[in-house]
């Protein structure tokens, strides 16, 4: 009891302040809150790299999927005769899309760690002290029944961008919505007597497989309209209405087979999710800033296990015994960094008298809302320095408190927050958690800090890139492909900062689920566009005054 009461005094000294996740709180004079506990500066980088092994190996135990790695491995080797294949044949009529881990892994998106010569921003711990030959996204836990693996934060939250592993950055081709679709499809009419035969599972295993296939029918699944999105929302309201309707949304078998109504099975509320770096400068969450109070990991954490059949009585037990986890991963998002043009991209590709031009569109046209950015040309004999220091921003200034804006964006997203807000609230882990939703007549105008990254752009992907952005709505592209960032040729346009679009497509970009419809309801490519015009209607900047802005964009 001694040893565990000198452990607790000494975290409890390391990180130190209590943050304010209240609905008024405001962000400090320094414009951001990088040190969300406010520990030494020669604490931070050691806490937020523990923080960052919890994103890689997801920490939540009680989580109610695991899949059985060892049988899974098992039956990914196995032929055509093993009798598994064989029932899923015959059950579905065609092949799961990958035939190996590694395809699977492939599939999911999934992002290989670093090498260990990384540097700079580029470095990140590794699990265990040593390169892991999975990649981040795929997690191993050694339970009581066998190797269970599940998947982390880092498989929405992390991406390969053209050869860099970039922490924090969205996953442009997530496949964890469909992930869940394949097990709820599949895994429930798995006889065990069929899985046991063909993976060689040990009687343990088979017990997680069996655990977790009794928890998939409180899961209620939907695939997003396109790649690149999510649709977490409607996985936890549709995963709720299979539940009780009390404190801890108990499970309940007649609501497994007859879930109750909710709108959000139809109704279109799918975003892309959000990059880490931005957290730092917020004080509410999520694309229209719905969750008004709480720490933004706690709602995390919800929202994926409800979405994973979790029981939340266990659920609330682990939050309240592994504080230490949740604090470190904390820390580690809001002390999140994005990498810089010069980081990824050749420096020649930068106009420097263009972006500073850029400068004053920007002011007078995005600034009031996105926030300003002073940046280090602006400084004493700065062009005696060299130009990658130049270009990078020298102080973020956003709102101190997070704004809400309806500039005419689709706005499916947040109206499908009214769907589900007062089931989450009603729940006994929110008021625990001290965690608020309120439904939102807007979005949140994100901080651009690495916007160059952040394409597809709104919180929809509606718009490939920035040139289409500052293109007026109805001429904007109606369809357009969307597909991996290798290539610097030929997958990014580095005069409109995004997808190439029309003729420019590479063909390797041409797959059946990546072409985007801003035809259909919630990926409208709508709004965003009165700042860019006169009161009289016309347009207040010329062509040449648009790449300008671009050219500075480039260098948030």
């Amino acid at each position: 009891m001694k040893i565990l009461t000198l452990i607790a005094l000494i975290y409890s000294a390391t990180i130190n302040a209590a943050p304010d996740w209240g609905s008024g709180a405001r962000l400090p004079e320094s414009g951001h809150r990088t040190n969300i506990y406010e520990v030494a500066a020669s604490e931070l980088t050691p806490l937020k790299e523990r923080g960052y092994l919890h994103a890689f190996r997801y920490p939540v135990s009680v989580t109610g999927l695991y899949i059985p790695y060892r049988p899974l491995a098992r039956f990914m080797q196995a032929n055509e005769r093993n009798p598994l294949r064989r029932f899923l044949v015959n059950l579905a009529g065609e092949r799961v899309p990958f035939s190996n881990i590694d395809e699977m892994y492939d599939w999911l998106g999934l992002t290989d760690f670093p090498k260990e010569d990384a540097q700079g921003i580029f470095k990140l711990p590794y699990p265990n002290g040593k390169r892991p030959d999975y990649p981040m996204g795929a997690s191993f836990i050694e339970t009581k029944d066998g190797l269970g693996l599940t998947f982390s934060c880092a498989a929405c939250h992390s991406m390969d961008f053209f050869g860099q592993p970039v922490m924090g950055l969205t996953n442009k081709q997530p496949r964890a919505n469909e992930m869940f679709r394949l097990a709820q499809k599949y895994i429930p009419k798995i006889p065990s007597s069929v899985f046991l035969l063909g993976t060689g599972a040990s009687f343990g295993e088979a017990a997680m497989f069996s655990r977790t296939k009794k928890n998939l029918g409180a899961v209620g699944a939907i695939a997003p309209q396109t790649l690149g999105l999510d649709t977490s929302l409607a996985q936890v309201a549709l995963s709720l209405v299979r539940r009780n309707d009390d404190d801890y949304a108990t499970k309940n078998r007649d609501y497994e087979k007859h879930p109750r109504h909710n709108e959000l099975s139809h109704f279109v509320a799918d975003s892309k999710p959000a990059v880490w770096w931005n957290v730092k400068y917020k004080t509410r969450w999520l694309s229209d800033g719905s969750i008004v109070s709480g720490n933004p990991i706690f709602t995390n954490f919800l929202w994926n296990e409800i979405g994973r059949g979790t029981d939340l009585e266990e659920l609330e037990d682990w939050m309240k015994n592994n504080q230490p986890a949740i604090k470190e991963l904390t820390a580690s998002v809001f002390a999140t960094e994005a990498p810089t043009w010069g980081d990824i991209f050749p420096l020649g590709r930068i106009d420097l008298s263009a972006a500073k031009r850029g400068a004053n569109v920007f002011e007078q046209t995005c600034q009031k809302c996105h926030g300003e950015y002073q940046k280090n040309w602006q400084l004493p004999n700065a062009e005696t320095q060299p130009l990658a220091w130049q270009i990078k921003t020298a102080h973020v200034k956003y709102h101190d408190q997070t704004p809400i804006k309806n500039v005419g964006t689709d706005p499916q997203r947040f109206e499908g927050m009214k769907h589900f807000a007062e089931g989450l609230n009603k729940l006994a882990i929110s008021k625990m958690m001290k965690t608020v939703v309120e439904p939102q007549e807007g979005y949140v105008p994100p901080p651009l800090v690495g916007v160059f990254m952040r394409y597809p752009y709104f919180h929809n992907n509606a718009i490939p890139n920035l040139c289409a952005l500052l293109t007026p709505p109805d001429q904007r592209p109606k369809k357009f492909w969307q597909g991996p960032a290798k290539n610097m040729e030929t997958d990014f346009d580095f005069d409109c900062v995004g997808y190439p679009v029309g003729d420019a497509v590479p063909e390797h970009f041409k797959t059946d689920d990546a072409i985007v419809d801003t035809t259909k309801p919630g990926q409208r490519a709508t709004g965003h566009y009165k700042m860019l015009l006169n009161e009289d209607g016309s347009e207040k900047w010329s062509a040449v005054e648009k790449r300008d802005l671009i050219e500075f964009l480039k260098t948030l």
